[in-house]
């Protein structure tokens, strides 16, 4: 897989944190580890590198000395996810508070049945 998928992962994942207002990592991760097939470790490291400032600066650098972030993946990945927050932010904003409520909650539902029941 190359830039383009990665670059659509940042998509998907911004517009789904701007209109759920989720961090990207919910959905990154999943993505990493069931799609592009890195490991646990690869995926939260590559997704705290490309969210890394200011918040996972500490942990992102940790990951990175152990050889666990993928530097290329986590700048393509963030392109898409700066672009695709702002496109969630837009199509939330009209949405009724329970529907987002609700959307949240599923999305969140299925990637925890996804995460305990996966391979």
């Amino acid at each position: 897989m190359g830039i383009y998928s990665y670059i659509l992962v940042g998509l998907v994942a911004g517009v789904a944190s701007g209109f759920l207002g989720i961090g990207g990592g919910t959905i990154i991760i999943p993505v990493l580890v069931y799609i592009f097939g890195l490991t646990q470790h690869q995926a939260q490291g590559t997704t705290l590198a490309l969210m890394v400032l200011p918040i996972g600066l500490l942990a992102a650098l940790r990951y990175y000395w152990s050889g666990n972030v993928e530097i290329k993946m986590a700048a393509y990945i963030c392109v898409g996810f700066f672009i695709g927050g702002l496109l969630g932010a837009i199509f939330a904003q009209p949405l009724p508070d329970l529907f987002l409520k609700k959307a949240f909650g599923i999305f969140l539902l299925l990637v925890a049945l996804r995460m305990i029941f996966g391979r």
